[in-house]
């Protein structure tokens, strides 16, 4: 599109906006982000967090995470104290949008199979009271980010393969023909294995770049038939608004099969067209009426509710030219209301560095999930003990890959500056599940709360959940009893207390001072450190993921040689970190500094007269 063509777009889009119904009860929105890496982000899936409504608990099934638990907004808003002391500063919710109730045996209590994109979910309340949840938070300095899905609706329709005018699944294939089909002389199992009989769902067929087609016993028949479901019990209608109902919005090319993970996202038509597996339709973002209505209805949200930022579902999935249009357009509405620091990140489901950051393009994502960080360092470097210079390449790469400034109308941070980092989350098994160990997680935690970026915690991690993948890695939180007493919850708090508390930990530049390829009984195996600075105040992080070493404890030296630090000699440091113990260090006369740190570990240091300041009341 042609910048000016852009520009006007963008204004009718403001425009639409702005005519939008008035509602006298909406909330007066407020801006309370100064700096988005000031804050610590919790995810919580809605259903599971609390149940304070028993009113609105049809269909629960306790302890089948397949189905709904009977969490709710007003479980949220009544224990908001745990939140609070826990020290996380922003709350994600799971969408709250209207979705489709049950399909093929699960719930829909995630709510990311969308029905209705301006009503709420009945389980969880009405829009009174998410209004109160976000209000409540917001009295409380708490931000509300909305977890929201523009890439597709729920599976509201089928194509009607066979063409019998009812959805089911069909049989195609002849089954065993007697043919040699390998040549080898021989009619044998090898050649019957070639003539398979297979069966396809006309909810979910599989990619066609054609479209899915219509096929009987004898042979083709054209494009396969789009029809809507009706079936009210499950809520499994039509999408609204009205204007979804439009099947030409919709790509109607079957599910994705081939995720294509040696080629860019951007050339891969199966991602960006195909439905989403589970028979979520893929809506024709591409279209410009599609995209008005995306930036309609979620811009809506912000008017109605006063969210303060969006983390957005399947960002890899639609095509960067959506972004460049639904970013610009969001984050005007959102400043027309108030909102000038309206965060936008999103999820793109991949281990790839390059690909990630290309969601961070110039108008388009403030920042993205820091997935590659996950799989290189959360799980590689914290949880296996790979050497921990692998951390410091991927945080090198990180300022060439990422967009070095910030967004236009953005934030104010440069993507780079500002990605967000996180450990687990619900589409991933937990971090103890295969590695059931409290002091790796902690050593993950640690680095999580000091390095750069937004920390994002998925809610349980405090109280040490185990769970798997989908669905056990969603856990029942109130079966807890909320307990604040626990070593985990107690280190989280104590870690977001002194990132509050020291600025350098939040905002400060950051410079590694060591990192080492040595996993075994070498002094430096499992040391990694590195330096943040801000408005002339310097912390120095230095941290052990060795599980023991047991010759003595790993240091910041090797071969004679100490770690060099930004410090001049004679400055006396003090580990302020909950897992230190006050011990005082002193900078060699060259600047130089050797830090020993027991396994699994981790320091804080800071100068005398800063330490001083923070245990002053």
């Amino acid at each position: 599109m042609k910048p000016r063509r852009r520009l006007l777009a963008l204004a009718a889009l403001a425009a639409s906006l702005a005519s939008c119904r008035v509602d006298s009860t909406a909330p007066a929105h407020q801006n309370l982000v100064e700096d988005w890496r000031d804050e610590v982000i919790y995810q919580v899936i809605v259903d599971r967090f609390a149940n304070g409504d028993p009113n609105n608990d049809q269909g629960v099934r306790p302890g089948d995470l397949g189905q709904y638990q009977g969490g709710d907004w007003q479980g949220i808003i009544d224990h908001l104290d745990y939140i609070v002391e826990l020290g996380v500063t922003a709350l994600w919710i799971s969408p709250v949008v209207r979705n489709v109730e049950s399909d093929a045996g699960f719930a829909g209590y995630h709510g990311y199979w969308t029905q209705d994109f301006g009503g709420t979910n009945p389980h969880f309340g009405d829009l009174a009271k998410l209004r109160e949840l976000v209000e409540r938070c917001h009295d409380r300095d708490v931000k509300v980010i909305l977890d929201v899905v523009t890439n597709h609706v729920g599976q509201l329709f089928y194509y009607d393969i066979n063409r019998n005018g009812v959805p089911d699944d069909s049989t195609y294939g002849s089954g065993w023909e007697g043919f040699d089909y390998d040549g080898d002389g021989d009619v044998d199992d090898a050649d019957r294995a070639q003539d398979p009989v297979w069966v396809v769902s006309e909810y979910d067929p599989p990619y066609d770049p054609d479209g899915v087609q219509a096929f009987t016993s004898l042979g083709g028949s054209g494009p396969a038939p789009m029809t809507w479901i009706y079936m009210p019990e499950v809520n499994r209608v039509p999408p609204l608004p009205e204007e979804f109902q439009d099947l030409d919005w919709y790509h109607g090319r079957g599910r994705v099969t081939d995720w294509g993970d040696s080629i860019p996202v951007e050339q891969n038509d199966q991602l960006l067209t195909g439905d989403f597996p589970g028979g979520l339709k893929d809506l024709k973002t591409e279209l410009p009426e599609v995209r008005e209505a995306l930036v309609r209805v979620f811009g809506q949200w912000i008017t109605d509710v006063d969210f303060d930022g969006f983390r957005i579902d399947t960002l890899k999935h639609v095509e960067h030219g959506f972004w460049q249009t639904f970013c610009p357009a969001i984050r005007e509405h959102a400043a027309s209301e108030g909102k000038e620091n309206f965060l936008m990140f999103g999820e793109a489901f991949d281990g790839r560095d390059e690909e990630l950051a290309a969601f961070t393009r110039e108008g388009e994502l403030d920042s993205v999930f820091y997935f590659s960080q996950k799989f290189q360092v959360f799980d590689d470097v914290l949880k296996w003990g790979a050497g921990t210079r692998k951390i410091e390449e991927l945080w090198t790469a990180r300022f060439e890959r990422y967009g070095a400034t910030p967004q236009p109308g953005g934030i104010g941070v440069p993507p780079s500056r500002a990605l967000v980092n996180f450990i687990d989350n619900h589409d991933i098994p937990r971090f103890l599940y295969d590695r059931p160990d409290v002091p790796a997680l902690h050593s993950a935690l640690f680095l999580l709360l000091t390095e750069d970026g937004i920390p994002c915690i998925y809610y349980g991690t405090e109280q040490g959940f185990s769970g798997g993948n989908d669905p056990a890695n969603r856990e029942v939180l109130w079966e807890t009893g909320f307990d604040t007493t626990g070593e985990t919850f107690a280190l989280i708090r104590d870690m977001n207390l002194l990132r509050r508390s020291l600025a350098p930990l939040r905002r400060g530049d950051l410079a590694v001072r060591w990192s080492s390829d040595r996993t075994g009984e070498e002094q430096d195996a499992g040391i990694f450190a590195f330096e943040r600075t801000y408005e002339g105040e310097t912390a120095l992080v230095v941290l052990n993921v060795h599980d023991t070493r047991t010759s003595s404890t790993s240091a910041t030296e090797m071969g004679g040689g100490d770690m060099a630090t930004a410090f001049p000699g004679g400055t006396r440091l003090v580990d302020v970190s909950p897992m230190g113990s006050g011990e005082t260090f002193t900078v060699a006369a060259d600047g130089s500094l050797s830090v020993p740190v027991g396994p699994r570990r981790g320091r804080v240091l800071v100068t005398e007269g800063v330490a001083e300041a923070l245990r002053a009341p």
